[in-house]
């Protein structure tokens, strides 16, 4: 089963090598056909790319959808796609919509996967009063996607901590500073405050502390879906769904 799995890979790759010269190409074309006309109307609808992969179906990957996204994470590492851990993160607000941005996934192991951000955020105020949300990864470079659902946790301080410690140190001041979500009158103001803090900590960066306002979440995934892109738009869409007894049972979905 695992053999079959990793045989994507030397695909993976390769896609992300025509990948660069396909857009070269027309990086090229475009620009010295747009350099007489560059108010030339933007023709989105226009806008394709043909998908291709090794076809995948239930079953013919691996029985945890967590160790089988830990493979594919890495063959996105290993075809040079950029920030393979940015994904998107999806919340409900408090009038029932959803709202979404990009994080940076920090970690997944047997329980779920991990983020950190600052729980006075919209999306850390959201997520108290409803704590689900939905994850989506995009990798272009082997025409792949995955997405997430489930049930939202807090790690504890320790976890976070010691993540929190792990962190550049212009990034620990950012997350000391900043009042994620807050309206900002004068960015300058926000950059002084930065500022007099480093200074305040200069020779002793060890000693900077977490805020209490800021952690890290896991989400528990309730289904996991894999998709490989295929021609025709005819792409393979393979789901994992949580049993109650905490196993995944896989099932493919239509395109």
């Amino acid at each position: 089963m695992l053999r079959a799995v990793r045989r994507v890979e030397g695909f993976c790759i390769a896609a992300a090598w025509r990948n660069v010269i396909t857009r070269s190409i027309k990086t090229s074309s475009v620009t010295s056909a747009t350099s007489s006309t560059a108010d030339m109307e933007l023709d989105v609808a226009a806008m394709r790319e043909s998908y291709e992969g090794q076809p995948i179906a239930a079953g013919s990957l691996h029985a945890d959808p967590l160790q089988q996204f830990r493979l594919w994470l890495e063959d996105a590492v290993k075809a040079k796609q950029q920030e393979p851990n940015a994904m998107t993160l999806a919340t409900v607000d408090d009038q029932g919509l959803p709202d979404a941005r990009m994080v940076l996934l920090k970690g997944v192991d047997d329980r779920g996967f991990r983020f950190f951000t600052n729980r006075e955020s919209a999306k850390g105020q959201q997520l108290a009063v409803t704590p689900t949300a939905s994850l989506v990864f995009w990798w272009f470079s082997c025409h792949r996607s995955v997405r997430v659902h489930g049930s939202v946790e807090k790690l504890s301080d320790e976890e976070s901590a010691a993540y929190f410690k792990t962190r550049p140190f212009g990034s620990q001041l950012g997350a000391v500073v900043s009042k994620q979500s807050q309206p900002l009158e004068d960015p300058a103001q926000l950059q002084e405050q930065m500022a007099v803090l480093k200074q305040e900590y200069e020779g002793r960066e060890d000693e900077l502390e977490m805020p209490a306002y800021w952690g890290g979440y896991r989400v528990v995934p309730t289904w996991v879906e894999f998709w490989q892109g295929q021609r025709n738009r005819v792409h393979n869409r393979v789901r994992y769904t949580k049993q109650a007894d905490g196993s995944f049972t896989q099932g493919m979905l239509q395109p």
